[in-house]
Parts: structure tokens; C-alpha cells; sequence
């Protein structure tokens, strides 16, 4: 039990603590703003300010205080809630980008508009490609995905003008050298197909630009479509046709969480999936036939 005060001698009142302050990094990805990296750089320039007076990276902020970006208020998020994610069913012909000088299609124009956030796309497609694109609201959550340092699988069907050879496996999972460096699939096997079409199921954990394409025209073959079936642990839904998307249901979102380690210590081993609905099953790339596959062996990133 606690002893009583010395006579003549007030209470001390309790120090206030900082339960109600977060970094300010933090609270800026957690707004949508960008990944917490991303953020610390943007404080670094100058651009970030709290309570008139110019941030530093290692501010803490309160619900009291006032943040700009570029002169911009920022409304940040204090109640804990879940950051939204969705899928989206791209079509070929539509860019991966809210500004574009020849005014082509955007993703963006198809998404759901949000009242003081962002959607962030991670990773991307090019122009010509169709499939999988996911969106979140967190800037976390869209670094953990696609920065290159977690190797997050990306799983795509390619149609080829032509048929691969065992030469041509054996190069693909070994490693072929592009202009920015050595690049190669996890594995790849043959879907089968008609006439001169061939069908290919491939899985990469990078996110280079065209980097499919770019490995198969280094063989002298012509991807004539690519498609995009899975990001990581979550896979197209056969419902989700192209122009369509879905939101994430939050049992999803906690699953995703935990597999990208930002709500446990360790990822989760069970794909996401909802019977009939939401990010499905990840595709058994792995079981279906014979896969060619990597003999190099890779360290684990880390974490």
C-alpha cells in the first residue's frame, strides 16, 4: 500500500504522460500520405509544418495540434480503425496514374471517392497490361507490399506468340541480364493453348517496369497478353470482371495486416480468402503441373 504524505507536505500531482502524442511520421502514412520512410524525407525538406512552425522528424503531435504539408492542413486519424483496401479488375488501356499528359484513361477515375484521404496503388501496371491492382488508404501498408526489400510475389498469365523451350525455362529461372541487372521468375509452366497462341502461368517478386515483357522479348518472343492474377496473398476473384472493383472486408484487411507483419510478429501462412467473395484464394501456381523453378538460392529479407 502506499505511505501517507509527511505531515505539511502536498500530493504531488502525477506527470502528464504522452499517451495521446504519436510521431509525426507516423500519423502523416498513417493519413494516406505516404510510407513512414517517405514521410521522415518529406519532414527533412522543409515542406511539413506544426503549429506554424516548421516540423522535425522526431515531433510528436496531438488530436490539439495542427499539421500542414505544403501549406496544406493534413486531417489526421486518431481513432483506431482499419485502413481500406480494394481490389481492382484493371482493364488494358488505362494508366496507372492520376495525371497524365495524353489524357488517357486513369484507374483513379474508377475508384470510390474518399473524404479526407487517399487511395495508394500498390505496385503498378503498364499500359498494355490488364488484371490485379490492389488500393489502400495506408502508406504503411503500401510500402510493406511493394518495396522491392520483401519480395512480395506478383503471379501472371502470359500468352506468347510461340512456345518456350526447356532452353528457354532454364534461362527464365536462372536469370536472364536486362539493362537494369539480372532478373528471372520464381517459376513458370505451361497452361497449354491453341495454334501459335501458348498460355504461361509465372510468378516474379519484383516490380520493374515491364519486366515481364522485357524477359521474354530478350528471348525473342512477343508477349501478346498479359494479365495479372495475384499480388502477394491476394489473388483475383473470378467475380471481379474488368472495370469492376471490390473493397476488402475487415476480417480481410486484419489478415492482410497480419501477413505483411504490421499487426503480428509473424505473417500469417493462409492466403486471403472468403468463399465467393472478397480477395479469394491465392493461385496453387505451385501444384498445377510440373513448375520450372529457381535453383539459385536467395536470402530471406529482412523484415
Amino acid at each position: 500500500m502506499p505511505r501517507n504524505p509527511p505531515p505539511g507536505r502536498p500530493l504531488k500531482a502525477e506527470p502528464e504522460t504522452d499517451a495521446q502524442s504519436e510521431k509525426l511520421h507516423k500519423m502523416l502514412a498513417a493519413a494516406g500520405l505516404g510510407s513512414r520512410r517517405e514521410m521522415e524525407t518529406l519532414i527533412e525538406t522543409g515542406a511539413v509544418t506544426l503549429n506554424g512552425e516548421t516540423a522535425k522528424v522526431a515531433d510528436r503531435v496531438t488530436p490539439d495540434d495542427l499539421v500542414r504539408v505544403k501549406g496544406r492542413p493534413v486531417k489526421l486519424v486518431w481513432e483506431i480503425s482499419l485502413p481500406k483496401v480494394l481490389i481492382y479488375h484493371k482493364e488494358e488501356g488505362e494508366i496507372v496514374s492520376r495525371d497524365d499528359p495524353d489524357g488517357r484513361p486513369s484507374v483513379f477515375d474508377k475508384l470510390p471517392r474518399l473524404r479526407g484521404q487517399r487511395w495508394i496503388s500498390i505496385g503498378r501496371l503498364d499500359f498494355n497490361t490488364e488484371g490485379l491492382l490492389v488500393f489502400t488508404t495506408s502508406g504503411e501498408l503500401a510500402n510493406r507490399l511493394s518495396h522491392p526489400r520483401y519480395e512480395v510475389e506478383r503471379e501472371y498469365a502470359v500468352r506468347v506468340l510461340g512456345e518456350l523451350t526447356k532452353e528457354h525455362m532454364d534461362s527464365l529461372t536462372q536469370g536472364i541480364e536486362l539493362d537494369d541487372g539480372i532478373a528471372q521468375v520464381e517459376s513458370i509452366y505451361s497452361l497449354g493453348g491453341e495454334g501459335a497462341n501458348q498460355w504461361y502461368q509465372l510468378v516474379i517478386n519484383e516490380g520493374r517496369n515491364r519486366e515481364v515483357r522485357r524477359l521474354f522479348e530478350t528471348l525473342g518472343l512477343t508477349v501478346s497478353r498479359l494479365i495479372r492474377v495475384r499480388f502477394g496473398p491476394i489473388a483475383m476473384p473470378p467475380k471481379v470482371k474488368r472495370g469492376m472493383f471490390l473493397d476488402l472486408t475487415d476480417a480481410q484487411v486484419r489478415e492482410l495486416l497480419k501477413w505483411c507483419s504490421l499487426e503480428s510478429s509473424q505473417p500469417a501462412n493462409k492466403p486471403i480468402s472468403r468463399r465467393g467473395e472478397g480477395a479469394g484464394k491465392a493461385s496453387k501456381s505451385s501444384k498445377a503441373g510440373q513448375p520450372y523453378r529457381r535453383r539459385v538460392h536467395k536470402k530471406k529479407s529482412e523484415d
